[in-house]
């Protein structure tokens, strides 16, 4: 009775379920997982372009932009060069300008010490001319000076030879200058060397001469003044003797 009813059941109303499920070819699947794929990858760059078109980032827009910011900056550049060279060419006639100032300030100037050596070479004159008149030949300096130059160790002087008197001939003779300065603390003396072949400073005028040279000294030697002294050809004496300070 037992055997009977477990026959029953397994061939029967309570033998298991079986379920039946139709066949699918396996390229529908892979057709299906492309198809996905496609769809969330086109969700996913649909979404980015509206995030980035709503933050402004839209790449017509930001090209356009670049081009507007390009085109400015070539304009400023270009303006930036024409402003640098309005300025170059400014600073050069500024310095043009400058220069030229300098020139006729120091025209003015040498017009101005021209006009004072020839008022006082008027005054010697004058003085000269006043005199008691003599018959003898007669030299005499004016307007010696020694001043320093623009270089250093570097000095001039001057002076105005005149001879006086009949003046029945030229004056044919010689200069010698001595200069006195300090160095390392001592007194010293050295006498100017000329130029000339015969090493001494020849003069020869019969109304008067204008004498203006320069010298230069060691940087360590101090000027203090010099002596002239005027020799005539033919005469071992000197016919007069003046000393100058350096002027200040």
């Amino acid at each position: 009775m037992g055997m009977i009813k477990s026959l029953k059941r397994k061939s029967g109303i309570f033998a298991a379920r079986v379920a039946v499920r139709p066949h699918r070819p396996v390229y529908l699947r892979w057709l299906v997982i492309a198809i996905l794929t496609v769809l969330g990858l086109g969700l996913s760059w649909g979404m980015y372009d509206a995030g980035r078109k709503f933050a402004g980032f839209d790449k017509n827009e930001i090209s356009i932009e670049l081009d507007r910011l390009s085109q400015l900056n070539s304009r400023l550049q270009q303006e930036n060069d024409e402003l640098r060279m309005k300025v170059a060419g400014f600073d050069r006639q500024l310095q043009m300008d400058l220069v030229a100032r300098q020139d006729i300030t120091k025209h003015v100037k040498s017009l101005e010490d021209d006009n004072i050596r020839l008022k006082e070479d008027l005054a010697f004159f004058q003085n000269i001319g006043s005199a008691s008149g003599k018959t003898e030949q007669r030299v005499s300096i004016g307007r010696l000076k020694l001043e320093r130059g623009q270089l250093p160790g570097e000095y001039r002087y001057s002076l105005l030879l005149v001879q006086g008197g009949q003046r029945t001939k030229d004056f044919q003779g010689s200069l010698e200058f001595v200069i006195n300065f300090l160095q390392n603390g001592e007194k010293m003396i050295t006498p100017l060397a000329s130029e000339s072949p015969t090493k001494t400073f020849n003069v020869s005028f019969k109304f008067y001469e204008r004498v203006e040279r320069s010298f230069r000294m060691p940087p360590d030697a101090i000027v203090e003044s010099m002596q002239v002294k005027v020799f005539e050809n033919g005469i071992a004496q000197a016919r007069l003797m003046q000393t100058v300070n350096l002027s200040m």
